[in-house]
């Protein structure tokens, strides 16, 4: 019995070791949270303007003690999870068709790079004349922005497949549709999951950006009304919450990408970007 606790403090120093950023995460958040609590009152920063952590913790319990906060949360996370599920199907259908089609690619690809300068932030406002003010002017406006950076990737990942393999299979008899199951689509998958990675995040950035601009509910409303009320520890205990949305968001994806693309680690066991 007590070889147990040493080897399990064994392998949490060869842990400690081979990923220091377990100890160096946790430590580093620590320091700045109670650099910030201490700071702000001996600097003599007002705390209506920067709030300190205890604050911002003490509003965000109020908040989440509050079933109207609740059913914001909700709201900002279907719009966002709709949003990107939207543009993810949107971007799927568009990327493959752009890649494997050449007369598709020239017709398309020029409308698709014109409507990729313009700023989607710009377009909130016409969303919400055209859809109003209700979940479906947010949904599309999380798809728009979130349809992107997965375009992109599925375009260049469905592009990156190894032509020796693709002239193999070719020779030993396989049609465009098994080439692409069994060597365009694997190649692609790193490139997809990055792009699903950024699109997530963007989804609730889409969501957020069209609550400001004119909605009742969702925790984008949350932020205008705290600021409104003038309640900065509040803005800031939103933005927290938004901040784990996205962690979350990002956990899920990369989780997801672990278990489906297991073989994309490299030799120093990091993945694609």
């Amino acid at each position: 019995m007590k070889r147990h606790p040493e080897r399990l403090r064994q392998r949490l120093r060869v842990d400690l070791r081979e990923r220091p950023e377990l100890l160096l995460v946790p430590a580093v958040f620590v320091v700045v949270m109670l650099a910030w609590e201490f700071a702000v009152p001996a600097v003599g920063i007002d705390d209506y303007v920067l709030p300190r952590p205890s604050q911002i913790l003490a509003a965000l319990r109020t908040q989440s003690a509050d079933p109207l906060f609740w059913g914001h949360l909700k709201v900002t996370v279907l719009e966002s999870l709709y949003g990107f599920l939207l543009g993810v199907a949107a971007a799927l259908v568009l990327g493959t068709a752009i890649s494997q089609v050449r007369l598709i690619e020239r017709t398309f690809m020029p409308y698709v790079v014109a409507f990729q300068t313009v700023p989607k932030v710009a377009l909130a406002p016409l969303f919400v004349v055209w859809f109003g003010f209700g979940m479906t002017s947010k949904v599309v406006m999380a798809a728009v922005i979130s349809f992107f950076p997965v375009l992109v990737n599925v375009i260049e990942g469905l592009r990156s497949a190894d032509a020796d393999r693709i002239q193999m299979l070719t020779v030993f008899g396989a049609g465009r549709f098994q080439v692409f199951r069994m060597v365009r689509l694997p190649s692609a998958l790193p490139f997809i999951f990055a792009g699903l990675d950024i699109g997530i995040v963007f989804a609730i950035l889409g969501a957020v950006v069209g609550e400001f601009i004119g909605a009742k509910e969702g925790l984008g409303y949350l932020l205008l009304q705290t600021n409104y009320n003038f309640d900065i520890a509040g803005m800031f205990a939103v933005l927290v919450v938004l901040s784990v949305l996205g962690l979350i968001a990002h956990s899920i994806i990369r989780f997801a990408q672990k278990r489906l693309v297991f073989w994309a680690e490299d030799d120093s066991g990091r993945r694609p970007a």
